[in-house]
């Protein structure tokens, strides 16, 4: 599969613009302990800006390849490949056309693009 399933895809947990880099979208999902599942689809190559979280990330490539930026030093995650981003941990990335991530994060990460359609 080149996509994510078309029921994946609800407009009610489609993230913001201002919550993911350009040339993506992405959904998200809530945990009731406050967590956060998102996937994200990369419709063109580009970059994430350095930032840091006050809770855990763990990731998976599904397609294509996200590099990690973690102190000047590329670490590439390639399809079928995982991350664990401890909190705390400063990192930023690139990715290229075509790339889908899974991600799992200890903390609120993203916002809805429409936060009045939730359910």
């Amino acid at each position: 599969m080149d996509r994510f399933p078309a029921f994946m895809k609800s407009q009610v947990n489609a993230i913001a613009s201002g919550s993911q880099s350009k040339g993506v979208q992405g959904y998200v999902y809530d945990g009731a302990d406050g967590s956060q599942l998102a996937y994200w689809e990369c419709a063109t190559d580009g970059k994430s800006l350095e930032h840091v979280h006050d809770y855990d990330e763990y990731f998976i490539v599904v397609q294509g390849c996200y590099t990690l930026i973690i102190d000047g030093k590329k670490i590439p995650v390639s399809a079928g490949e995982e991350y664990l981003l401890h909190r705390g941990t400063t990192h930023a990335g690139e990715f290229i056309k075509g790339t889908r991530t899974i991600h799992a994060f200890g903390g609120k990460r993203a916002e809805r693009a429409n936060p009045y359609l939730q359910v």
